[in-house]
């Protein structure tokens, strides 16, 4: 009877020893990370969740320095500048291979309005590493135009290989998308499974934020006095957003005293003067695919733009453009707004 009394006693405390690490398991709480910083020209703002209470900053920053010594123009010892220097042929990193492979995507899905070879017109108009206040006339840029063509560049394995060593590559317009691709993607191979990433506006968002709600992001109203001021909220569903607009990032044209925007048209090698004023795309891709995106957009303009953007079913868009000297706006269907 004793016996039997004691084997009862033990398998209720064998019991409740059992619900006692289920429970301490279960509330194991999850650390939240907030990290900050400069990056690519810009500022970047990382929130996560990790139930280890992991800090990932000199990981991160390692990233950035990789991608940098890949990717950079304004590094003179990156890959992009030694092949900007005017070389032919070079063999590159994955980085390289894998913001090349995607331009390419996008480059043919946009007939060519995304194109990071106008490396040659961006630094002719004094947008490039070496800043100017320049005015490139019809026959310099008319003679530059044969170096503009990403149809005259190919990826062989791991080398680049151009049709005139004077090809010259700025991947710029996708940069800060593929960054934030890459922090994304680190997280995630740590089982981070909530996060946002956000690089000079290009924002990447996976799971819920503290609130255990979509996270929740704004699109700028575009205002040329240099304030900043929201227009719209949205909600980010395991998706990225890049926005691309000319109202912030210019420069005064010396010669008329005009505004030079600093998206280009790769099909006549100008400054794009279109009637968008900001694009946003939001899409359950990579940051470095919207990103593209929107810049190729902006150089459309709006009917072009619209036409493209409504033939991908997974995208939403938020255009702001101009037409009758009045301010305008279009939103897929499918994109809601937080009232």
């Amino acid at each position: 009877m004793k016996q039997t009394i004691v084997n009862n006693l033990l398998k209720t405390l064998f019991f409740a020893f059992i619900v006692f690490l289920t429970v301490a398991c279960t509330e194991k709480k999850v650390k939240y990370q907030k990290l900050k910083g400069s990056v690519f020209g810009t500022t970047f703002h990382i929130q996560y969740f990790d139930t280890n209470s992991n800090n990932y900053s000199a990981d991160i920053e390692e990233l950035f320095q990789k991608m940098n010594n890949s990717l950079s123009t304004y590094h003179g010892e990156s890959l992009i500048s030694s092949l900007n220097s005017g070389l032919s042929v070079l063999k590159v990193d994955g980085d390289f291979v894998n913001v090349f492979k995607l331009s390419k995507k996008i480059f043919k899905e946009t007939d060519g309005y995304f194109d990071p070879t106008v490396g040659k017109m961006v630094n002719a108009w004094g947008f490039g590493p070496h800043k100017s206040n320049k005015h490139p006339s019809t026959h310099e840029i008319d003679s530059l135009m044969q170096y503009v063509g990403f149809d005259k560049v190919m990826l062989k394995e791991d080398t680049i290989v151009k049709q005139n060593s004077n090809i010259t590559f700025d991947f710029n317009a996708t940069a800060k998308g593929y960054g934030v691709d890459l922090v994304g993607e680190f997280l995630e191979s740590k089982n981070v499974k909530n996060y946002l990433i956000e690089i000079g506006g290009e924002i990447r968002a996976r799971g819920v934020n503290k609130n255990n709600k979509l996270w929740s992001v704004g699109i700028e109203e575009p205002n040329f006095d240099g304030t900043r001021s929201l227009q719209k909220i949205t909600m980010l569903n395991n998706e990225a957003i890049a926005t691309s607009g000319n109202y912030r990032k210019f420069r005064l044209d010396s010669i008329t005293g005009k505004k030079i925007a600093h998206t280009f048209n790769p099909k006549t090698g100008v400054p794009a003067q279109t009637d968008l004023l900001s694009v946003s795309v939001i899409a359950p891709v990579s940051c470095g695919e919207v990103d593209a995106y929107a810049t190729a957009f902006m150089a459309m303009g709006f009917e072009k733009a619209k036409a493209l953007a409504l033939t991908h079913k997974e995208m939403k868009v938020y255009f702001i453009y101009i037409e009758n000297d009045e301010l305008k706006t279009f939103a897929s269907s499918n994109l809601q707004f937080v009232e």
